[in-house]
């Protein structure tokens, strides 16, 4: 075998998904993780007390806010933010093993945050969903049926402002009305384009 044949082994990459409310950011991680068993989903810290049907270390890593404030202080966090009266953030420490053993990483986290996750690792993979139109976003979140009219003007404000920054992401995926397992067929996709790069993203935390 000639030595030029040296196929790299590619390196665990570090995928955040993003985009406004409204967008199916949700249903695309969930779907996601029923097709995958080689990708870590991160678990969400938070300081709010466990509901009834959930599980410490599943569906969040339950902490005192003495412990938030702690792992704030210690810079243990990748980012993180007060929703609610509430901390919720994403302890760097699942990252770093879940990468350690081989395995992607996927966060689901807002526009802000991926900002943040950018300045910590820039070579993280940032995707941004959106829709087809503003219009149908809007509808969407009108459709909800979750808020006031004032909370519903700001939400919408605060979308079109998020819209603004789509240039600071790598990929850009429309989720459809009714597609959405073309949706994560795309995302699989660009994630397996990723693996088949010359030059590897090298995720440092």
């Amino acid at each position: 075998m000639s030595d030029d044949f040296n196929p790299v082994k590619p390196l665990p990459l570090l995928i955040v998904i993003s985009g406004p409310s409204g967008v199916g950011k949700d249903s695309v991680v969930n779907g996601l993780k029923e097709r995958s068993q080689q990708i870590h989903f991160v678990i969400t810290a938070t300081s709010r007390p466990c509901r009834e049907g959930e599980v410490h270390g599943v569906d969040y890593f339950f902490v005192s806010k003495d412990e938030f404030n702690r792992m704030i202080g210690a810079e243990e966090l990748i980012e993180h933010a007060i929703v609610y009266g509430d901390y919720k953030g994403i302890p760097k420490q699942q990252v770093r093993a879940a990468m350690a053993s081989g395995k992607d990483v996927v966060m689901r986290i807002d526009v802000q945050g991926a900002a943040t996750v950018r300045e910590l690792a820039p070579e993280a993979l940032l995707i941004f969903l959106t829709t087809e139109t503003e219009d149908e976003l809007i509808n969407r979140l009108k459709a909800r049926r979750t808020e006031s009219k004032e909370a519903l003007a700001m939400r919408i404000a605060t979308v079109r402002q998020e819209m603004k920054r789509i240039n600071e992401f790598d990929y850009v995926v429309v989720n459809r009305e009714g597609c959405l397992a073309k949706t994560i067929d795309k995302i699989e996709n660009i994630i397996s384009a990723e693996h088949c790069r010359t030059h590897h993203r090298k995720v440092i935390l």
